[in-house]
């Protein structure tokens, strides 16, 4: 493995700028409210419309961790339903699944915590086997 130099460093503002631009480009696919959006990611309203706004902030290793479970859940909806449409509506579509118990699993995901991601992603993961 080869050291890396002064220049392949990427500040932790970059990452938390590449991470929040990740995250709002998702939520927006799924058609997300601002509301919904700042219970995922667990923040406080000024703190929230400050970072998307912005797109920059000190994210916290909580914050980091949601954003992972979005991803991970982004990348396995469209691993498992190839159509963009039928993946991002997904999230909204009533489940049958134990998990879900009849309810969609964005309002599993507005329990606001972060097991609820982590099930949710755990399922998907699941499901594509």
């Amino acid at each position: 493995m080869q050291p890396l130099h002064k220049s392949q460093f990427i500040s932790p503002a970059k990452k938390n700028a590449v991470a929040l631009k990740a995250y709002f480009g998702i939520t927006q696919k799924w058609q997300l409210t601002n509301e919904q959006e700042r219970v995922l990611l667990g923040v406080t309203r000024a703190t929230f419309f400050r970072w998307k706004q912005h797109l920059d902030g000190t994210l916290t290793a909580d914050t980091l961790e949601r954003i992972s479970y979005v991803l991970g859940i982004y990348k396995a909806l469209r691993i498992l339903l190839p159509d963009e449409k039928a993946a991002n509506a997904w999230i909204h579509k009533p489940n049958s699944a134990i998990l879900f118990g009849g309810h969609s699993a964005l309002d599993k995901l507005m329990k606001g915590r972060v097991v609820d991601l982590a099930d949710v992603r755990r399922y998907l993961d699941a499901e594509r086997g």
